[in-house]
Protein backbone atom coordinates (compact mmCIF):
# COMPACT_ATOMS: atom_id res chain seq x y z
CA UNK A 1 0.00 0.00 0.00
CA UNK A 2 2.67 1.93 0.71
CA UNK A 3 4.64 1.89 -2.40
CA UNK A 4 1.55 1.76 -4.22
CA UNK A 5 0.42 5.10 -2.90
CA UNK A 6 3.96 6.50 -2.61
CA UNK A 7 3.85 5.77 -6.62
CA UNK A 8 0.81 8.09 -6.95
CA UNK A 9 2.01 11.17 -5.08
CA UNK A 10 4.86 10.49 -7.62
CA UNK A 11 2.77 11.34 -10.42
CA UNK A 12 0.35 14.21 -9.37
CA UNK A 13 -1.91 12.95 -6.55
CA UNK A 14 -1.60 15.92 -4.66
CA UNK A 15 -5.52 16.07 -3.11
CA UNK A 16 -5.43 17.62 0.27
CA UNK A 17 -1.24 18.07 0.09
CA UNK A 18 -1.54 20.99 2.27
CA UNK A 19 -3.80 19.46 5.38
CA UNK A 20 -1.96 16.23 5.01
CA UNK A 21 -0.12 14.83 8.16
CA UNK A 22 3.99 15.65 8.25
CA UNK A 23 5.07 12.42 7.37
CA UNK A 24 3.16 12.66 3.57
CA UNK A 25 5.20 15.33 3.20
CA UNK A 26 8.50 13.84 4.57
CA UNK A 27 7.71 11.01 2.13
CA UNK A 28 7.04 13.47 -0.69
CA UNK A 29 10.57 15.23 -0.10
CA UNK A 30 12.48 11.47 -0.21
CA UNK A 31 10.80 10.86 -3.16
CA UNK A 32 11.96 14.30 -5.15
CA UNK A 33 15.33 13.66 -3.91
CA UNK A 34 15.65 10.46 -4.89
CA UNK A 35 14.20 11.32 -8.41
CA UNK A 36 17.43 13.40 -9.04
CA UNK A 37 18.86 10.12 -10.26
CA UNK A 38 18.73 9.73 -14.20
CA UNK A 39 17.37 6.30 -13.79
CA UNK A 40 15.43 7.11 -10.68
CA UNK A 41 13.50 10.00 -13.57
CA UNK A 42 13.60 7.43 -16.58
CA UNK A 43 11.62 4.89 -14.30
CA UNK A 44 9.40 7.84 -12.78
CA UNK A 45 8.48 9.32 -16.45
CA UNK A 46 7.51 5.34 -17.71
CA UNK A 47 5.15 4.98 -14.61
CA UNK A 48 3.28 8.79 -14.84
CA UNK A 49 2.62 8.53 -18.14
CA UNK A 50 0.61 5.08 -17.60
CA UNK A 51 -1.06 7.10 -14.80
CA UNK A 52 -1.60 9.79 -16.92
CA UNK A 53 -3.08 7.48 -19.31
CA UNK A 54 -5.71 5.85 -17.06
CA UNK A 55 -7.18 8.50 -15.33
CA UNK A 56 -10.88 8.35 -15.97
CA UNK A 57 -12.03 11.73 -17.11
CA UNK A 58 -14.40 12.00 -14.45
CA UNK A 59 -15.69 8.82 -14.62
CA UNK A 60 -14.41 7.38 -11.43
CA UNK A 61 -11.94 8.37 -8.35
CA UNK A 62 -8.65 8.79 -9.25
CA UNK A 63 -7.35 6.81 -6.33
CA UNK A 64 -9.99 3.87 -5.91
CA UNK A 65 -8.31 1.38 -8.79
CA UNK A 66 -4.48 1.91 -7.82
CA UNK A 67 -5.71 0.85 -3.91
CA UNK A 68 -8.02 -2.65 -5.03
CA UNK A 69 -4.01 -2.96 -7.25
CA UNK A 70 -2.39 -2.48 -3.96
CA UNK A 71 -4.82 -5.38 -1.79
CA UNK A 72 -4.15 -7.99 -4.35
CA UNK A 73 0.25 -7.04 -4.64
CA UNK A 74 2.51 -8.69 -3.00
CA UNK A 75 5.62 -7.50 -1.17
CA UNK A 76 8.70 -5.71 -2.52
CA UNK A 77 10.70 -6.43 -4.67
CA UNK A 78 8.32 -8.67 -6.99
CA UNK A 79 5.15 -7.07 -6.35
CA UNK A 80 3.81 -9.94 -7.57
CA UNK A 81 -0.11 -10.37 -7.83
CA UNK A 82 -1.77 -12.67 -5.25
CA UNK A 83 -4.59 -13.95 -7.34
CA UNK A 84 -4.58 -14.96 -11.35
CA UNK A 85 -5.12 -11.85 -13.16
CA UNK A 86 -8.63 -13.39 -14.10
CA UNK A 87 -9.71 -13.30 -10.58
CA UNK A 88 -8.45 -9.34 -10.14
CA UNK A 89 -11.16 -7.07 -9.40
CA UNK A 90 -12.20 -5.00 -12.91
CA UNK A 91 -11.04 -1.96 -11.19
CA UNK A 92 -7.51 -3.56 -10.57
CA UNK A 93 -7.64 -5.08 -13.76
CA UNK A 94 -7.71 -1.60 -15.57
CA UNK A 95 -4.63 -0.62 -13.62
CA UNK A 96 -2.48 -3.75 -13.66
CA UNK A 97 -0.01 -2.51 -16.25
CA UNK A 98 0.93 -0.17 -13.42
CA UNK A 99 2.78 -3.08 -11.46
CA UNK A 100 5.87 -3.64 -13.38
CA UNK A 101 5.98 0.05 -13.84
CA UNK A 102 5.95 0.34 -10.14
CA UNK A 103 8.83 -2.44 -9.33
CA UNK A 104 10.91 -0.57 -11.70
CA UNK A 105 10.33 2.70 -10.04
CA UNK A 106 10.98 1.02 -6.54
CA UNK A 107 13.94 -0.44 -7.36
CA UNK A 108 15.38 2.35 -8.85
CA UNK A 109 14.46 4.90 -6.27
CA UNK A 110 15.49 2.55 -3.23
CA UNK A 111 11.27 2.61 -2.16
CA UNK A 112 11.78 0.09 0.57
CA UNK A 113 14.71 2.18 2.42
CA UNK A 114 12.40 4.83 2.51
CA UNK A 115 9.62 2.92 3.98
CA UNK A 116 11.92 1.85 6.51
CA UNK A 117 13.15 5.68 7.09
CA UNK A 118 9.52 6.12 7.98
CA UNK A 119 7.98 2.96 9.17
CA UNK A 120 7.83 3.91 12.76
CA UNK A 121 6.06 6.40 11.80
CA UNK A 122 3.10 4.76 10.68
CA UNK A 123 2.96 2.29 13.69
CA UNK A 124 2.75 4.92 15.91
CA UNK A 125 -0.01 5.85 13.85
CA UNK A 126 -1.26 2.33 14.45
CA UNK A 127 -0.67 2.38 17.93
CA UNK A 128 -2.90 5.91 18.09
CA UNK A 129 -5.99 4.60 16.98
CA UNK A 130 -6.07 0.98 17.37
CA UNK A 131 -7.98 1.74 20.43
CA UNK A 132 -11.14 3.76 19.19
CA UNK A 133 -11.10 1.34 16.20
CA UNK A 134 -11.47 -2.01 18.86
CA UNK A 135 -13.61 -0.08 21.34
CA UNK A 136 -16.07 0.39 17.96
CA UNK A 137 -16.30 -3.36 16.72
CA UNK A 138 -16.49 -4.53 20.92
CA UNK A 139 -19.28 -2.27 21.29
CA UNK A 140 -21.01 -2.86 17.95
CA UNK A 141 -20.59 -6.86 18.70
CA UNK A 142 -22.23 -6.61 22.26
CA UNK A 143 -25.25 -4.22 20.61
CA UNK A 144 -25.70 -7.12 18.41
CA UNK A 145 -25.08 -9.82 20.68
CA UNK A 146 -22.84 -11.71 18.16
CA UNK A 147 -20.20 -14.14 19.86
CA UNK A 148 -16.63 -13.35 18.34
CA UNK A 149 -16.39 -17.37 17.00
CA UNK A 150 -18.99 -15.79 14.20
CA UNK A 151 -16.39 -14.39 12.42
CA UNK A 152 -13.95 -18.12 12.31
CA UNK A 153 -12.08 -17.53 9.00
CA UNK A 154 -13.05 -14.26 8.01
CA UNK A 155 -11.48 -11.19 8.10
CA UNK A 156 -12.00 -7.81 8.62
CA UNK A 157 -8.46 -5.16 8.34
CA UNK A 158 -7.96 -1.73 8.42
CA UNK A 159 -5.17 -0.09 6.66
CA UNK A 160 -4.33 3.49 8.09
CA UNK A 161 -1.83 5.41 5.07
CA UNK A 162 -1.41 9.05 5.45
CA UNK A 163 -0.15 9.16 1.57
CA UNK A 164 -3.87 9.16 0.30
CA UNK A 165 -5.59 12.02 1.12
CA UNK A 166 -6.80 13.34 4.89
CA UNK A 167 -10.26 11.75 5.49
CA UNK A 168 -9.89 9.41 2.76
CA UNK A 169 -11.67 5.88 2.82
CA UNK A 170 -11.94 3.63 0.51
CA UNK A 171 -13.63 0.06 1.48
CA UNK A 172 -13.63 -3.35 0.05
CA UNK A 173 -15.38 -6.18 -0.56
CA UNK A 174 -14.03 -9.35 -2.13
CA UNK A 175 -15.65 -13.18 -2.23
CA UNK A 176 -18.04 -12.28 1.05
CA UNK A 177 -15.07 -13.08 3.65
CA UNK A 178 -12.47 -10.44 3.01
CA UNK A 179 -13.47 -6.85 4.29
CA UNK A 180 -10.44 -4.14 3.60
CA UNK A 181 -10.74 -0.50 4.54
CA UNK A 182 -7.88 1.91 3.58
CA UNK A 183 -8.21 4.94 5.63
CA UNK A 184 -6.08 8.28 6.32
CA UNK A 185 -6.88 10.31 9.38
CA UNK A 186 -7.70 13.93 9.30
CA UNK A 187 -7.46 16.12 11.51
CA UNK A 188 -6.26 13.86 14.32
CA UNK A 189 -9.81 11.27 13.58
CA UNK A 190 -10.76 9.15 11.37
CA UNK A 191 -13.72 8.45 10.15
CA UNK A 192 -15.65 5.97 12.64
CA UNK A 193 -18.98 6.10 10.82
CA UNK A 194 -17.62 4.67 7.26
CA UNK A 195 -15.50 2.18 9.71
CA UNK A 196 -18.46 1.22 11.51
CA UNK A 197 -20.63 0.99 8.55
CA UNK A 198 -18.38 -1.07 6.31
CA UNK A 199 -17.94 -3.53 9.89
CA UNK A 200 -21.55 -4.26 10.02
CA UNK A 201 -21.38 -5.12 6.28
CA UNK A 202 -19.01 -7.82 7.43
CA UNK A 203 -20.70 -9.03 10.39
CA UNK A 204 -24.40 -9.05 9.09
CA UNK A 205 -23.68 -10.07 4.93
CA UNK A 206 -23.56 -13.93 5.72
CA UNK A 207 -27.14 -13.65 7.45
CA UNK A 208 -28.73 -13.61 4.06
CA UNK A 209 -26.25 -16.12 2.15
CA UNK A 210 -29.39 -18.74 3.13
CA UNK A 211 -32.60 -17.03 3.01
CA UNK A 212 -33.21 -17.51 -0.48
CA UNK A 213 -36.94 -18.76 0.01
CA UNK A 214 -37.72 -15.85 2.32
CA UNK A 215 -35.68 -12.66 -0.33
CA UNK A 216 -37.81 -14.25 -3.51
CA UNK A 217 -41.07 -13.36 -1.07
CA UNK A 218 -39.88 -10.13 -1.09
CA UNK A 219 -39.18 -9.92 -4.40
CA UNK A 220 -42.10 -7.50 -5.20
CA UNK A 221 -40.64 -4.81 -3.32
CA UNK A 222 -38.53 -4.22 -5.83
CA UNK A 223 -41.04 -2.94 -7.87
CA UNK A 224 -41.85 -0.14 -5.87
CA UNK A 225 -38.41 1.69 -5.34
CA UNK A 226 -37.48 2.19 -9.45
CA UNK A 227 -37.83 5.59 -8.56
CA UNK A 228 -35.52 6.03 -5.80
CA UNK A 229 -32.47 7.82 -6.35
CA UNK A 230 -30.46 5.05 -4.42
CA UNK A 231 -27.91 2.92 -6.65
CA UNK A 232 -29.19 0.49 -9.10
CA UNK A 233 -28.04 -2.64 -7.92
CA UNK A 234 -29.83 -2.10 -4.59
CA UNK A 235 -33.29 -1.62 -6.99
CA UNK A 236 -32.19 -5.52 -8.59
CA UNK A 237 -30.95 -7.38 -5.34
CA UNK A 238 -33.23 -7.92 -2.72
CA UNK A 239 -30.71 -9.28 -0.09
CA UNK A 240 -28.53 -6.21 -0.72
CA UNK A 241 -31.25 -3.90 0.12
CA UNK A 242 -32.64 -5.87 3.02
CA UNK A 243 -29.36 -5.82 4.70
CA UNK A 244 -28.38 -1.78 4.15
CA UNK A 245 -32.24 -1.03 4.82
CA UNK A 246 -30.88 -3.18 8.34
CA UNK A 247 -26.99 -1.39 8.76
CA UNK A 248 -29.42 2.17 8.45
CA UNK A 249 -31.62 1.18 10.95
CA UNK A 250 -28.49 -0.26 13.09
CA UNK A 251 -26.73 3.10 13.34
CA UNK A 252 -29.65 5.37 13.71
CA UNK A 253 -31.01 3.14 16.73
CA UNK A 254 -27.24 2.49 17.80
CA UNK A 255 -25.11 5.49 16.57
CA UNK A 256 -21.42 5.95 16.72
CA UNK A 257 -22.49 9.26 19.59
CA UNK A 258 -25.15 7.81 21.69
CA UNK A 259 -26.09 11.01 22.83
CA UNK A 260 -28.05 11.67 19.60
CA UNK A 261 -31.43 12.77 20.37
CA UNK A 262 -34.66 10.55 19.41
CA UNK A 263 -35.58 13.12 17.08
CA UNK A 264 -32.32 12.99 14.61
CA UNK A 265 -32.34 9.23 14.75
CA UNK A 266 -35.82 9.53 13.51
CA UNK A 267 -34.51 11.92 10.77
CA UNK A 268 -31.68 9.37 9.96
CA UNK A 269 -34.23 7.06 9.39
CA UNK A 270 -36.72 8.97 7.62
CA UNK A 271 -33.88 10.15 5.35
CA UNK A 272 -32.87 6.93 4.55
CA UNK A 273 -36.16 5.96 3.49
CA UNK A 274 -36.59 9.30 1.14
CA UNK A 275 -33.30 7.81 -0.49
CA UNK A 276 -35.02 4.08 -1.30
CA UNK A 277 -33.70 2.20 1.75
CA UNK A 278 -37.69 1.16 2.75
CA UNK A 279 -36.88 -1.21 4.97
CA UNK A 280 -34.96 0.68 7.21
CA UNK A 281 -38.29 1.76 9.68
CA UNK A 282 -39.27 -1.75 9.73
CA UNK A 283 -35.78 -2.97 11.03
CA UNK A 284 -35.66 0.46 13.09
CA UNK A 285 -38.59 -0.97 14.98
CA UNK A 286 -37.49 -4.19 15.44
CA UNK A 287 -34.56 -2.84 16.89
CA UNK A 288 -36.50 -1.57 19.82
CA UNK A 289 -37.95 -4.90 21.20
CA UNK A 290 -34.79 -6.56 20.54
CA UNK A 291 -32.60 -3.54 22.96
CA UNK A 292 -34.94 -5.25 25.62
CA UNK A 293 -34.54 -9.29 24.77
CA UNK A 294 -31.68 -11.51 25.09
CA UNK A 295 -31.27 -13.34 21.92
CA UNK A 296 -28.61 -12.23 19.84
CA UNK A 297 -28.79 -10.61 16.19
CA UNK A 298 -28.46 -13.78 14.41
CA UNK A 299 -31.28 -15.57 15.96
CA UNK A 300 -33.65 -12.96 16.09
CA UNK A 301 -32.68 -11.72 12.30
CA UNK A 302 -34.82 -14.97 10.25
CA UNK A 303 -37.88 -14.02 12.21
CA UNK A 304 -37.71 -10.09 11.20
CA UNK A 305 -37.31 -11.51 7.59
CA UNK A 306 -39.68 -13.91 7.74
CA UNK A 307 -42.36 -11.40 9.35
CA UNK A 308 -42.01 -8.69 6.72
CA UNK A 309 -45.76 -7.54 5.49
CA UNK A 310 -44.39 -7.03 1.81
CA UNK A 311 -48.15 -5.42 0.67
CA UNK A 312 -47.93 -2.92 3.70
CA UNK A 313 -43.78 -1.96 2.76
CA UNK A 314 -45.44 -1.54 -0.90
CA UNK A 315 -48.08 0.94 0.53
CA UNK A 316 -45.79 2.84 2.72
CA UNK A 317 -43.13 2.77 -0.10
CA UNK A 318 -45.35 4.02 -2.56
CA UNK A 319 -46.63 7.20 -0.31
CA UNK A 320 -42.75 8.06 -0.34
CA UNK A 321 -41.53 11.10 -1.57
CA UNK A 322 -38.22 9.80 -2.84
CA UNK A 323 -35.52 12.39 -2.20
CA UNK A 324 -33.54 13.74 -5.79
CA UNK A 325 -30.26 12.36 -4.68
CA UNK A 326 -28.48 9.45 -2.55
CA UNK A 327 -25.49 10.18 -0.17
CA UNK A 328 -22.59 8.30 -1.33
CA UNK A 329 -22.27 4.91 0.12
CA UNK A 330 -19.29 4.29 1.32
CA UNK A 331 -18.91 0.33 0.27
CA UNK A 332 -19.50 2.27 -3.20
CA UNK A 333 -16.15 1.32 -4.44
CA UNK A 334 -16.64 -2.41 -4.41
CA UNK A 335 -20.06 -2.35 -5.56
CA UNK A 336 -20.76 -2.81 -9.24
CA UNK A 337 -22.85 1.53 -9.52
CA UNK A 338 -18.81 2.43 -9.79
CA UNK A 339 -17.73 -0.06 -12.20
CA UNK A 340 -17.87 0.86 -16.23
CA UNK A 341 -19.45 -1.17 -18.40
CA UNK A 342 -16.34 -2.76 -19.94
CA UNK A 343 -15.55 -3.28 -16.23
CA UNK A 344 -18.70 -5.50 -16.11
CA UNK A 345 -17.71 -7.22 -19.55
CA UNK A 346 -14.74 -8.14 -18.40
CA UNK A 347 -16.84 -9.55 -15.28
CA UNK A 348 -19.36 -11.32 -17.52
CA UNK A 349 -16.37 -12.66 -19.39
CA UNK A 350 -14.42 -14.00 -16.25
CA UNK A 351 -17.85 -15.91 -15.44
CA UNK A 352 -18.36 -18.01 -18.00
CA UNK A 353 -20.53 -15.48 -20.27
CA UNK A 354 -19.02 -14.40 -23.58
CA UNK A 355 -22.36 -13.47 -24.91
CA UNK A 356 -23.37 -11.32 -21.49
CA UNK A 357 -19.83 -9.75 -22.24
CA UNK A 358 -19.87 -9.19 -26.19
CA UNK A 359 -23.72 -7.24 -25.37
CA UNK A 360 -21.61 -5.29 -22.40
CA UNK A 361 -19.01 -4.42 -24.64
CA UNK A 362 -20.51 -3.24 -27.06
CA UNK A 363 -22.62 -0.59 -25.03
CA UNK A 364 -19.39 0.74 -23.64
CA UNK A 365 -18.34 1.17 -27.11
CA UNK A 366 -21.22 3.25 -27.25
CA UNK A 367 -20.76 4.90 -24.32
CA UNK A 368 -17.09 5.90 -25.71
CA UNK A 369 -15.38 4.15 -22.57
CA UNK A 370 -11.50 2.43 -23.34
CA UNK A 371 -11.91 1.52 -26.72
CA UNK A 372 -8.80 -0.60 -26.40
CA UNK A 373 -10.17 -2.20 -23.76
CA UNK A 374 -13.48 -2.86 -25.45
CA UNK A 375 -12.00 -4.32 -28.36
CA UNK A 376 -10.33 -6.58 -26.56
CA UNK A 377 -13.25 -7.88 -24.49
CA UNK A 378 -14.67 -8.38 -27.65
CA UNK A 379 -11.68 -10.16 -28.85
CA UNK A 380 -11.26 -13.05 -26.28
CA UNK A 381 -14.93 -13.11 -25.89
CA UNK A 382 -15.35 -14.08 -30.27
CA UNK A 383 -12.21 -16.49 -29.71
CA UNK A 384 -14.33 -18.74 -26.94
CA UNK A 385 -17.10 -18.95 -28.71
CA UNK A 386 -15.42 -19.62 -31.92
CA UNK A 387 -15.58 -16.85 -33.98
CA UNK A 388 -12.15 -16.36 -35.30
CA UNK A 389 -12.24 -13.78 -38.27
CA UNK A 390 -13.66 -11.44 -35.65
CA UNK A 391 -11.71 -11.91 -32.76
CA UNK A 392 -8.37 -11.46 -35.37
CA UNK A 393 -10.16 -8.20 -36.42
CA UNK A 394 -11.06 -6.79 -32.85
CA UNK A 395 -7.86 -7.93 -31.62
CA UNK A 396 -6.09 -5.59 -34.37
CA UNK A 397 -8.62 -2.80 -33.03
CA UNK A 398 -7.31 -3.00 -29.48
CA UNK A 399 -3.85 -3.49 -30.27
CA UNK A 400 -3.43 -0.20 -32.61
CA UNK A 401 -6.32 1.46 -29.79
CA UNK A 402 -4.87 0.77 -26.88
CA UNK A 403 -2.91 2.82 -24.48
CA UNK A 404 -2.43 -0.02 -22.09
CA UNK A 405 0.55 -2.02 -23.05
CA UNK A 406 -0.76 -5.14 -21.84
CA UNK A 407 -3.53 -4.70 -24.02
CA UNK A 408 -1.48 -4.36 -26.97
CA UNK A 409 0.75 -7.22 -26.06
CA UNK A 410 -1.42 -9.34 -25.49
CA UNK A 411 -3.95 -8.75 -28.36
CA UNK A 412 -0.71 -9.43 -30.39
CA UNK A 413 -0.25 -12.54 -28.63
CA UNK A 414 -3.34 -14.12 -29.09
CA UNK A 415 -3.61 -12.70 -33.11
CA UNK A 416 -0.01 -14.69 -33.16
CA UNK A 417 -1.95 -18.04 -31.39
CA UNK A 418 -4.56 -17.16 -34.17
CA UNK A 419 -2.32 -17.34 -37.53
CA UNK A 420 -0.68 -20.26 -35.58
CA UNK A 421 -3.67 -22.39 -35.60
CA UNK A 422 -4.31 -21.20 -39.19
CA UNK A 423 -0.51 -22.36 -40.15
CA UNK A 424 0.61 -18.56 -41.21
CA UNK A 425 3.81 -19.39 -39.42
CA UNK A 426 5.51 -16.22 -40.51
CA UNK A 427 2.46 -13.78 -39.83
CA UNK A 428 2.48 -15.18 -36.23
CA UNK A 429 6.11 -14.68 -35.17
CA UNK A 430 5.73 -10.91 -36.21
CA UNK A 431 2.82 -10.36 -33.82
CA UNK A 432 4.83 -11.78 -31.29
CA UNK A 433 7.78 -9.66 -31.72
CA UNK A 434 5.28 -6.50 -31.64
CA UNK A 435 4.32 -8.09 -28.21
CA UNK A 436 7.84 -8.12 -27.15
CA UNK A 437 8.43 -4.28 -28.33
CA UNK A 438 4.95 -3.61 -26.80
CA UNK A 439 6.53 -2.10 -23.88
CA UNK A 440 4.70 -4.62 -21.20
CA UNK A 441 7.54 -5.91 -19.33
CA UNK A 442 5.70 -8.62 -17.08
CA UNK A 443 7.12 -11.78 -17.20
CA UNK A 444 3.94 -13.81 -18.18
CA UNK A 445 3.75 -11.40 -21.35
CA UNK A 446 7.62 -11.82 -22.13
CA UNK A 447 7.57 -15.87 -21.58
CA UNK A 448 4.25 -16.30 -24.07
CA UNK A 449 5.53 -13.64 -26.65
CA UNK A 450 8.99 -15.55 -26.53
CA UNK A 451 7.90 -19.12 -26.50
CA UNK A 452 5.43 -18.52 -29.58
CA UNK A 453 8.17 -17.11 -31.45
CA UNK A 454 10.39 -20.54 -30.62
CA UNK A 455 7.96 -22.92 -31.82
CA UNK A 456 3.66 -22.64 -32.96
CA UNK A 457 1.06 -22.45 -30.90
CA UNK A 458 -1.04 -25.41 -30.59
CA UNK A 459 -4.56 -24.88 -28.83
CA UNK A 460 -5.24 -27.36 -25.70
CA UNK A 461 -6.17 -30.86 -25.80
CA UNK A 462 -9.98 -31.30 -25.96
CA UNK A 463 -10.62 -27.41 -26.81
CA UNK A 464 -12.00 -28.27 -29.48
CA UNK A 465 -11.59 -26.54 -33.35
CA UNK A 466 -12.33 -22.68 -33.72
CA UNK A 467 -15.06 -22.30 -36.34
CA UNK A 468 -14.16 -20.22 -39.35
CA UNK A 469 -16.32 -16.95 -40.11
Amino acid sequence: MFSVLSAVNVCGYDQSLANSLPVRLEVRADLVAASRNPEVATAANAMCTFYDQHKRSGKGPVLAPYISLALFLGDPPSYATKVAEADLPPDASYVLGFQPLLKRYAAAAKLHAIWLKHESQYNALVDEFHEPVSQMITSTDNYLRIPLSSYAGRQYTVYLDPMAAPGEVNSRNYQADYFYLVVSPANGKIHMEELRHTYLHFVLEPLIAKRATSLARLQPILASVQQAPMAQEYKDDTGLLVIESLIRAIEARDPVDPKLPEKDRLAMVERDQAEGFVLTDYFYDRLKVFEKEQRGLPTAFPDWLHDVDVDKIRKQASEIRFASSAAPDVMQASNQKSELKVEQAEKALASGNPEGAVQLANEALTGNEDLGRCYFVLARAASIMGNMQDAKDDFVKAASTSKDPRIVAWSHIYLGRILDLQDEREAAVEQYKAALASGDTSSDTKKAAERGMQSPYEAPEGAGQPKSQ
